[in-house]
């Protein structure tokens, strides 16, 4: 394909993702299917060139920044609460599903060598980063749920990928080693975590010296990839060397970064991160084609393949149910013996934390890697691109009925110390004190009354607030409305004298500047 062609075909795929997710807002879907299914039909349009991904630059292209994202955004302190039960899924439950899928392959073709079935257990077995994001954006979880999930997904890509490839190793020599393949995960993953870590410092001491805004942000951004291909480059695990130097980042860059910084670095971070996910979902689509060829047609893969893929479908989920209820089972003997605080998640929170393991990216890539003559290759693909639609457009749709019947509520031990409101109190308190020491000169004469009035002011009417907040909640809605549609008001008279000469565009952009504060501040208080 000529350059220019494929860079027609990008852009044109990046419109086709606008298209697709517009068209899942307004029908109510996640956006996930509706990218995933717009792909795969798209790569059937006649005249459009087949899309062949190279699996290795589609992990290096997209993995370090989702996986830098998500370290990004996830709860440090509850993740360190939750790691054991984080690590039970991001470990144990990828090990028994590999396990299970191995046997139940075996069992269904005899003749497969384990090491083939262990292959596509590896494969199917680790739930994505990307996908869980994009089927929790839209739903409502309790805290424990949202970080177990979050936790799983940003640290069980590195189980898989071990697994991965000790299983094409053994098909390739035909010998196997627990014990070896064990000690290597976790000198893997030790050695990434000290990769991030180095990575992660660096990073820190270098955005404290750069100062320019724009270099920060060109920094951080390309941090993801840096970690990555250095723990690649080193033979550890980049994804462990990536989430670690994600969670360093995002603990400093509160004070690491200035406001502006933050603002611009998050406006262009988002949208990135949008449409890199948006992509993923919509070449996982693309390359539908690809399988559904090398398996003869659609007709004859549904004809030999479909009940074999789908019994690998069915027992990948009975075996995550199979797991999580075994592993509450046992937190509710513990809690019973008095031997762990931890309390069971119950019926309803292990439904659902079954019910979110949804397959994406990793999954189609590591099938797609697979050395030509790997036996099973064309079965092992059509079944991995089966598991990641199953899951993506029956789990994915459905996961919000899921949470409403489990009728969950948040747990007393999960709850902030602090309400919001009370929060806001002792940061203003904070703020009030330093006005009061400032506000006077060393001969102890008042210079700046107007600032401490208004911060006096502003101290009594949060304590008030604070106390009575469901009482104050219609009024500030109400009062905020106002200062929105003045907001509204002063931008359209901006844009007005700009148009008519009276003001420059540096003008403009300076006002127009203090109004979206004002209008993001505004918002802000009505969540």
């Amino acid at each position: 394909m000529e350059p220019t062609h494929l860079f027609e075909l990008v852009i044109a795929m990046f419109l086709a993702i606008i298209a697709l997710h517009y068209a899942a807002h307004r029908l109510g879907l996640p956006p996930s299917v509706a990218l995933l299914t717009g792909g795969a039909l798209l790569a059937f349009v006649p005249g459009l060139p087949a899309i062949s991904v190279d699996p290795e630059l589609v992990l290096v292209i997209f993995l370090p920044p989702l996986l830098m994202d998500g370290a990004w955004a996830i709860a440090l302190a509850r993740l360190r609460r939750h790691m054991i039960g984080i690590a039970s899924l991001a470990v144990g439950a990828v090990l028994f599903t590999c396990a299970v899928v191995a046997v139940v392959a075996h069992l269904i073709f005899p003749s497969l060598p384990w090491a083939a079935c262990a292959a596509l257990g590896a494969i199917v077995a680790p739930p994505d980063a990307v996908s869980a994001r994009a089927v929790l954006e839209r739903v409502k979880l309790p805290r424990r749920l949202q970080i177990l999930l979050e936790g799983e997904s940003l640290l069980n890509d590195a189980s898989g990928l071990v697994l991965f490839r000790f299983a094409v190793a053994a098909a390739a020599t035909g010998a196997f080693s627990a014990g070896e393949a064990i000690g290597s995960f976790f000198v893997l993953a030790l050695g990434g975590a000290v990769v991030g870590v180095v990575v992660g410092t660096a990073w820190v001491k270098l955005v404290r010296r750069l100062g320019d805004e724009y270099l920060i942000i060109a920094a951080t951004v390309l941090l993801g990839w840096i970690s990555y291909l250095l723990g690649e480059l080193l033979h550890v695990s980049g994804v462990i060397a990536t989430v670690t130097t994600g969670l360093i980042a995002s603990w400093h860059q509160h004070t690491v970064f200035s406001a502006a910084t933050r603002m611009r670095g998050t406006s262009f971070w988002t949208v990135m991160i949008f449409l890199m996910e948006a992509s993923v979902f919509t070449l996982i689509g693309l390359s539908l084609r690809d399988v559904v060829e090398r398996g003869g047609g659609l007709t004859t893969v549904i004809a030999t393949m479909g009940l074999p893929m789908l019994a690998i479908l069915v027992i990948l989920v009975v075996a995550r149910f199979a797991w999580v209820f075994a592993s509450d089972l046992v937190i509710r003997f513990c809690a019973a013996l008095g031997v762990t605080r931890a309390q069971p998640l119950g019926a309803g929170g292990a439904t659902v934390l079954s019910w979110a393991g949804v397959r994406g990216v990793i999954t189609l890539a590591l099938a797609l890697s697979l050395p030509e003559g790997f036996p099973a290759r064309d079965f092992i693909l059509a079944t991995s691109f089966a598991v990641i639609l199953g899951t993506v457009l029956v789990q994915g749709t459905t996961l919000g009925r899921v949470i409403a019947w489990a009728r969950l509520v948040e747990t007393e031990t999960e709850r902030a110390r602090l309400t919001m409101s009370q929060a806001e109190v002792a940061m203003v308190q904070a703020q009030l004190g330093t006005v009061q020491s400032l506000a006077y000169d060393a001969e102890g004469k008042l210079i700046h009354p107007q600032l401490l009035d208004r911060y006096q002011r502003r101290a009594t009417v949060i304590v008030d607030y604070a106390e009575r907040t469901e009482h104050y909640k219609p009024v500030l809605h109400a009062h905020f409305d106002v200062v929105l549609e003045a907001v509204a008001t002063g931008r359209r008279e901006l844009i007005r004298l700009h148009r008519a000469g009276d003001i420059d565009d540096e003008t403009l952009d300076e006002l127009e500047r203090d109004l979206d504060l004002e209008e993001l501040s505004a918002i802000s208080a009505k969540a």
